[in-house]
Formats: structure tokens, sequence, C-alpha cells
């Protein structure tokens, strides 16, 4: 019996960015299928557009994962895929499956014997790890540290502490709003000498990507307000 593929395709983090951070393959695949699994529908519309999509909006087959729901038909969603059709999963992270519900998917495509094709994009997780200059065998994202000050306080110190002893790097997001608030809180709980890197609105034309010391962040104001940024702990032995 024929079976379709599961195809994991990436789609730009920046605006104005498609044709530099996507290969060709992407562009050629979307004209390919019409059926398509996605984190945020109108997002992902938008994105086929300015890709070069030629098959008509009103002909493609739409399942939204939403991050929200619970007990979500993954097995439907992926039923055509028997059939010998192949779909594609789109998220709003670039790359799918990576800090991105669209993992569950994947693992269901896997149980059924379905195969998965991910395809080349950009994540920012590994675009801060490449930047930071840190150990890039052994890291860790957190994605959003705990919301209560005290236990935040601790979660940074015991990152701090994990990182010295393992040589490990820790990466971790927070709202944009709050990108100062968290800023702050590092510089007030973290010494001197632990290292931060700050990867913010990554692959645009505005991009702020600097590493320095805690001690010497005291002595900076990074433009990170409201804007998209990745945070990098190291400690150095």
């Amino acid at each position: 019996m024929l079976i379709g593929k599961l195809y994991l395709i990436p789609c730009s983090i920046s605006e104005g960015t498609l044709d530099q951070v996507l290969p060709p393959q992407v562009f050629s695949l979307i004209n390919q299928i019409d059926e398509y699994v996605v984190e945020n529908e109108r997002t992902a519309r938008r994105f086929l557009k300015e890709a070069g999509l030629k098959i008509p909006q009103d002909k493609l087959i739409i399942h939204v994962l939403d991050k929200h729901a619970t007990n979500l038909p993954y097995q439907k969603f992926l039923r055509n895929c028997l059939s010998g059709k192949s779909i594609g999963l789109i998220s709003e992270a670039g790359c799918p499956a990576v800090a991105d519900p669209g993992s569950e998917l994947v693992l269901a495509a896997h149980k059924l014997q379905i195969p998965v094709i991910p395809l080349v994009g950009p994540s920012s997780i590994l675009l801060a790890i490449m930047s930071s200059g840190f150990n890039g065998q052994a890291f860790t994202f957190h994605g959003y540290l705990p919301f209560d000050k005290i236990l935040r306080s601790k979660k940074l110190k015991e990152l701090e502490q994990h990182s010295r002893k393992e040589n490990h790097t820790h990466l971790f997001i927070e709202t944009p709003f709050r990108n100062k608030q968290i800023f702050d809180e590092i510089l007030k709980n973290c010494l001197g000498s632990t290292l931060l890197s700050i990867c913010c609105d990554v692959t645009s034309s505005e991009q702020y990507i600097h590493t320095y010391s805690i001690g010497e962040w005291k002595k900076i104001t990074p433009p990170i307000e409201k804007r998209p940024a990745i945070f990098t702990l190291y400690c150095p032995n």
C-alpha cells in the first residue's frame, strides 16, 4: 500500500527573509501538496502566499494544531497519508516540532509508519547557540523560566551552578514585553564572571546579537524591549 509523507515545512522567523532563510525545496514543495496541519491558520496561509503558492487557497485542507488544546485527533490529521497523500506541518516557530506543539503529530506519524521528512529552515534556538560562542555540544533549551520571582531567582542560580559544574549551556526565553524584567533579574542573581548572550530578532536586518559577562552587561542597556529574544547563559570553569 502506498503511504504518503509528513513534510516538516519551515517558515521564516523575521518578515521579508523567505528567500534568505529557506531552501528552494520548500518553495517547490508547497505547490505539490494541498493539505496542512498548522499552529495558526491565518499566518500559515499568509506564509504560503508569500512563498509563491499557486494552488487556490480555497482548495487547501487546513487542520489547526492548537497548542492549548488537549486530546487532539492526530491520527485523523494523518488519515490521508495512509491513503497515499502527503501533507505538510507548518509551525509558528520557524522549524516545526522544535519548541513547538507539532512534535506530537510527528510522533503519531512514526507510530503509523508514515515517513517523516524534515526540511531545512531557521531555528532561533540553534541560531542563538551558534552565535553565542558557548558550548554547543551540551546545551538545554528551557522555554520560559518560572513566573514567580522567587522561583525564577532560584532557577537562574541553579542553571548557573549546573553550567559551571557540567560545562553546559542554558537557553531560555521570555514574553517580549518582559525582556527587560528578566534581563534585570539575570544581572541581580548571577555572578559577574558568568557569560550571557542575547540573540534578538535573529535573521532580521535589525538583529541584535551580543555576548558579554554579567559584569559587562551591567554597564549596557540592550535594545530588547518588546522584541523576540533568546537568553543564553554559560559559566566558564
